[in-house]
Order: C-alpha cells, then sequence, then structure tokens
C-alpha cells in the first residue's frame, strides 16, 4: 500500500507542474506571442529548448527580454515575474513546454 500511495505522489509531482506552467504562462500572457510548438510572434517553446540554454539562462532572459536572438521583433522584459516563477517557465520551457 505504502508503494502505491508513493507512486500515485511522484506521479502528482511529475504531471502537476506541466500544467501549472502552461497555466503561469497563460496567466502572463506569454501565449500572447509564443505557442508551444510554433513560431507566433517568438519562438515556440520547444525550438527555444533546442537552443540548449540552460535553466538559469532562461529565466534570466525572461526576466531582462532581449533583442536580435529571434529576429528583429525584441522580447519585452517581464520584471514583474519573480524568480521562482521565470524558475518555473524556464524549467517547463527547458523540458520541452510537455
Amino acid at each position: 500500500m505504502k508503494l502505491v500511495t508513493a507512486a500515485i505522489a511522484l506521479s502528482a509531482l511529475v504531471a502537476g507542474p506541466a500544467f501549472a506552467n502552461l497555466d503561469l504562462a497563460k496567466k502572463n500572457n506569454c501565449l500572447a506571442c509564443h505557442a508551444v510548438d510554433k513560431k507566433v510572434v517568438g519562438p515556440s517553446y520547444q525550438d527555444v529548448a533546442k537552443k540548449g540554454k540552460s535553466v538559469a539562462e532562461l529565466a534570466k532572459s525572461i526576466k531582462a527580454g532581449g533583442a536580435g536572438k529571434w529576429g528583429p521583433i525584441p522580447m519585452p522584459p517581464q520584471p514583474q515575474l519573480s524568480d521562482a516563477d521565470a524558475t518555473a517557465l524556464a524549467t517547463w520551457i527547458h523540458g520541452g513546454a510537455k
């Protein structure tokens, strides 16, 4: 019984963050410019993941914004995000936004 309980708890931890981070992206209007699997204004999250940046680099880019990395349209800074939220989004993106 303990093994079943542990398996259920582990699956909730693994499955839960993906939905939570998609919700976090929606809440912060990230999906106005990005999509999981296709270019919108900015690159898809899957393309960002393929670029190979670390989670820390992605979180920094999310908060600071940037220009010239993906074309002529700059990404505006997102300083309102907490470090924890920026890291959660970066971790989700780094994992392919799955």
